[in-house]
């Protein structure tokens, strides 16, 4: 990497980081390129250069917090011996990041504005597949090691990020401990049902 390209990385990094402290502060919605500027000693134009629009960097923000999500599960995965542990792990790792992420909020704020570029749309639909993929990964994990005797593995990973995806709305409004019972729950639904067993 060149100088001129390592202070184009720099620049993209001390705007990032600055929109970073920004959106967790005031959220979303409340937060204006022109205080993004402000607080990275930038112009308005370097952040369009580099993300687009405000969308394109909060999207960015988003793809990091993923990128960061996975290297921490991945660390920790082989902590888990089987898939069904693996999947009661993830879930409870998913409530406590949801839990005390700085930028939750803010992401709630961003998913539920109705108004997206359709670029925006796009990238939003490659963030979802990826978590489709995480789930469907792990279940094939289950079927391989003989644990779960499924047939649509495609189906039931988005099932399973559906359930992940209202349990991450229905949390906001629990306790640490109560949210971390119902990504239990959740869990061993998924993996059981809850019809009972006929003899």
């Amino acid at each position: 990497m060149n100088k001129k390209q390592q202070q184009t990385e720099q620049t993209k990094k001390k705007i990032a980081d600055a929109a970073r402290v920004l959106f967790a502060q005031k959220g979303y919605k409340a937060t204006a390129i022109e205080d993004i500027v402000k607080a990275a000693g930038c112009s308005a134009g370097n952040i369009y250069y580099h993300f687009k629009n405000k969308e394109g960097l909060f999207l960015h923000l988003l793809e990091d917090w993923n990128k960061e999500w996975d290297q921490s599960w991945l660390a920790r995965e082989n902590q888990y011996p089987t898939t069904v542990e693996k999947l009661y792990g993830m879930a409870e790792f998913l409530a406590l990041d949801q839990l005390s992420h700085p930028l939750t909020k803010a992401a709630d704020e961003f998913f539920n504005n109705a108004e997206k570029a359709p670029e925006v749309e796009e990238r939003i639909n490659d963030m979802v597949k990826g978590y489709i993929d995480f789930n469907q990964q792990l279940l094939q994990k289950g079927i391989d090691n003989n644990e779960f005797d499924v047939k649509n593995v495609s189906g039931l990973a988005i099932i399973l990020d559906s359930l992940l995806l209202g349990l991450n709305q229905h949390s906001r409004r629990m306790e640490r401990e109560e949210a971390l019972a119902a990504y239990r729950l959740a869990v061993d639904v998924f993996l059981h049902g809850i019809v009972k067993p006929t003899r």
